[in-house]
């Protein structure tokens, strides 16, 4: 349904903070924190996660399933993944990796 991560970074592209997102969902902050805090899709009462999934399409946010299509137009962001289909979640060391060594150092 949707994922800590999605959760983080529609809080990053509407830039608001956890305080925020649970006064939109009109949820507490220790919920909004534990459903953050979750690794991969975020589990519990379906009745939770609509209100966060619904303030966030309130508020200009598509969420974009697994191998789905998006539908809206604009800008956004997406996770690539190889072609084994294993995400990659360790690219930005690899890019500061291959940044330092580029030009002799990281800055």
């Amino acid at each position: 349904m949707i994922t800590s991560q999605q959760m983080r970074a529609a809080r990053a592209l509407l830039e608001i903070d956890q305080r925020q997102l649970a006064d939109l969902a009109g949820l507490s902050l220790p919920t909004i924190q534990r459903m953050e805090g979750s690794d991969g899709q975020v589990r519990g009462v379906v009745d939770t996660l609509v209100k966060v999934i619904s303030a966030l399409e309130r508020a200009g946010i598509e969420l974009i399933g697994e191998n789905a299509p998006s539908i809206g137009v604009g800008r956004g962001v997406r996770l690539k993944e190889t072609r084994s289909g294993d995400s990659l979640k360790h690219v930005p060391s690899m890019l500061f990796d291959q940044a330092s060594g580029a030009n002799g150092s990281a800055e």
